[in-house]
């Protein structure tokens, strides 16, 4: 699937080489509007990426997962098997801060 946008999979492939065998922070932003009020919350994690060698950077590019994600992965998909430790949201890492939009969603009035 890489191949039919060759530029889009070497910019993940450029981006996954910046983040492996580092440690990264991914922010997700999340606000609740409830008539005047608004209410927002910043979800922070920290995630390690394992070194990955050129093979398993272009095997894993050539699967065509890491295209069209921010940070060129996905936690929940096979790039699972590259992430060393991560400390926050795994939700918010998959895009929505599950915890911090209930929070919010509470914070507006909303039971559930």
């Amino acid at each position: 699937r890489s191949s039919a946008n060759p530029l889009a999979a070497e910019r993940a492939r450029h981006i996954l080489a910046q983040l492996s065998g580092r440690v990264h922070r991914v922010l997700t932003a999340v606000a609740v509007q409830s008539g005047e009020q608004r209410f927002a919350a910043l979800s922070v994690s920290h995630v390690s990426f394992a070194a990955l060698d050129a093979a398993q950077l272009d095997a894993y590019v050539a699967t065509g997962e890491p295209l069209g994600k921010a940070g060129a992965y996905g936690i929940q998909g096979a790039a699972a098997a590259f992430i060393a430790h991560m400390s926050g949201s795994y939700s918010g890492i998959m895009g929505l801060p599950l915890y911090e939009t209930a929070q919010l969603l509470r914070q507006a009035g909303l039971r559930f």
